[in-house]
This record gives structure tokens, sequence and C-alpha cells, in this order.
């Protein structure tokens, strides 16, 4: 079986392709699954740099997709043959958040979907999208859930609210192309004239070059009849963080998702009490969340923005694209 491994201390230099042992025949409750895609994710990229550190060995990558070959007794869930796709939270079935950590997280705490094979309980899965190849499904696990989370689950997003976005990474796109799905009106923002041409293609409603037009927290009010937005997908973190507030209108949400521009920094707390908005962290979520995002993902035949595949031993190279920056959408293994 094919994987990829990873040594302490980490960097993109100690991934490791080898030949590991095959994970046998699935117990009681349990599916063997043959992977074939997975997704990179900024989370990904902190545990295989070293920002994030982990054991040493360990088999990175969160979001898994791929074929049930076996399964053990008890499973009715899933039939050999099943496409299906990991949980970033595989003991979080349903309910209020139960962690604060990524501890149980595959390719963090837990071994992850860089191999060609794995062995878990059913909760570690959930069936794939109708109709989804196994890199698109890859892309859910993570970013697609998040998006959702922010929006739909905390935010409660409805037809005519104002969503505003960051950037043109998984998370961002992924939010758009939930909010036009829900009939919500997207202001977007990119740092290349490019990518917002293409944000528009996908249905962005304005776009805002964050370089040329750094006060883009007023432009969105401009842009929203100096109301505001009625939910930020915050991104960014610290360096995004007041501006967003300065978008958001009274009332109104900021879900804090990434901390792409540092882990701390100041928050114009004035702003934010007087905007009487609300300000609320997450991580991805729940396994019920995941299986509320795909109905509806096939009730409105929504597809995922794929931007570049790589091969399980490119991993690295991989990599490398995500830090440039030059993607659009979503980066992927496929094996």
């Amino acid at each position: 079986m094919k994987r990829i491994t990873l040594s302490e201390p980490g960097g993109l230099e100690q991934l490791h392709l080898d030949n590991g042992p095959e994970p046998g025949e699935p117990g009681p409750g349990e599916i063997r699954v043959r992977l074939h895609a997975s997704s990179l994710n900024f989370h990904d990229y902190a545990v295989v740099s070293g920002a994030i550190p982990t054991k040493n060995g360990r088999i990175p990558m969160a979001d898994g997709a791929g074929v049930v070959e076996a399964t053990g007794e008890g499973v009715s869930e899933f039939k050999v043959g099943d496409h299906v796709v990991s949980t970033f939270f595989p003991h979080w079935l349903d309910g209020p958040a139960p962690i604060d950590n990524f501890s149980t997280t595959p390719g963090d705490g837990q071994d992850g979907y860089a191999r060609e094979q794995v062995v878990r309980p059913t909760n570690w899965f959930t069936h794939a999208p109708k109709g989804y190849s196994h890199a698109e499904a890859a892309t859910l696990t993570t970013a697609g859930l998040t998006a959702w989370r922010a929006l739909v689950v905390d935010g409660g997003l409805k037809a005519g609210d104002t969503v505003l976005t960051l950037g043109t990474g998984g998370v961002s796109i992924f939010a758009l192309q939930f909010a036009k799905m829900m009939g919500a009106r997207v202001i977007s923002t990119s740092s290349s004239d490019e990518k917002l041409e293409r944000l528009l293609a996908l249905g962005a409603d304005h776009i805002i070059n964050y370089t040329s037009t750094p006060a883009w927290g007023e432009k969105v009010k401009e842009l929203t009849d100096g109301q505001g937005v009625d939910h930020v997908v915050e991104v960014g973190g610290p360096g995004t963080l007041p501006e967003s507030i300065e978008a958001v209108r009274i009332g109104g949400h900021i879900s804090l998702i990434g901390v792409l521009t540092g882990r701390a920094g100041e928050v114009p707390t004035a702003k934010l009490m007087a905007k009487q908005a609300r300000l609320q962290g997450l991580i991805v979520g729940s396994r019920a969340h995941q299986h509320e995002m795909i109905r509806a993902i096939e009730a409105n035949n929504m597809h995922p923005i794929l931007d570049r595949s790589f091969a399980l031993e490119e991993i690295a190279d991989a990599f490398r694209h995500e830090e440039s920056g030059k993607h659009f959408g979503k980066i992927c293994l496929e094996f």
C-alpha cells in the first residue's frame, strides 16, 4: 500500500513515499475504503510544514474520498462499491461542538488519508454526493463543510442576504457557491484582477481588489447602500478582521475561520460592540452537518471548483503550488 509519511520536524522535504502494511479486514462496525483522492487545506499545510507539530511518521491529509471495499459485521449504512468521503471530526456526530483541538482529526492527531487504503469505523465517513468524482468529493470534508457551517448552520443564511467572501481559496469559493445556491448576493475580494473576473463568472455580484482598495470595508458599505453585509466569511484573521468589522451590518454575523494573516492581533472591540455584530469562531462541523450539506449539493447539482490535481507522490509539489497562491479553488491529490 502506497502512503506518504511525515518525518519530524516537518517541512515539505520531510514528506516521504513508502509502502506500508495493508490494513486487513474490517472488524465489527468498520469499513475498508480504497482511497482515490484527497484535497489540500491550509491546516494540512500547517501540519506538513511543521507549524503544527505532530507525531513522527504521521500520515497527513484530513480529506479522503474513495470506494468501500469491504464491510464488517453489523454495518448497514454502507455496502461494497459505495463512494464515500471522510469526516473531519469523526466523533462529533451531531449537536454542539464537543472538541476544541485536532486530537481526533485525520492528518493531525490521527493518521490521515495520504494512502491507498484505510479501515475505520463507519462514523469516519459519509456517502459522497451522487455523480461526484473522488476529487470533487474530497474537497468537502474541510473546506466545503466549513463554508456550509459558517453560512447556513451558524449564519442562518436566507435568500436576499448579502455575503462577503475574502480571496479565492477553497472555503471562500465554496462560500460564494453556497451563497448563490441559497439565493444570496455576494461581494468578493481578491488582489488579482484575473481572479476577480473568474469570481464574477461564478456569480459574484460585486468584486473588490483589496490591493488597490485597501479600505475595502468602506467600499462594501458603499455597495450595500451604507448598510454593510449580513455575513462575512472571515478567513484572514487579525490582518483583515478590522475591515470585516467595518463591512458588516449592524447586528450582522462574522464567521472567524482562518488565520492566514497571523494567530493574534488587535481587534477594534469598540467598533464590534457598536455594530452589535456576532463574531463567531468555528472549525469545520459535525457529521450531521455534512449529511445536510450533501443533501443540499445533490438537490442543486452543485460542483466544486477544482484548480489542479497531483499524484500522491507529487504531494510536496502540490503544497508548493498552494504556497504560490496562484490557485483558484481546490488543489487535489488523485491516486
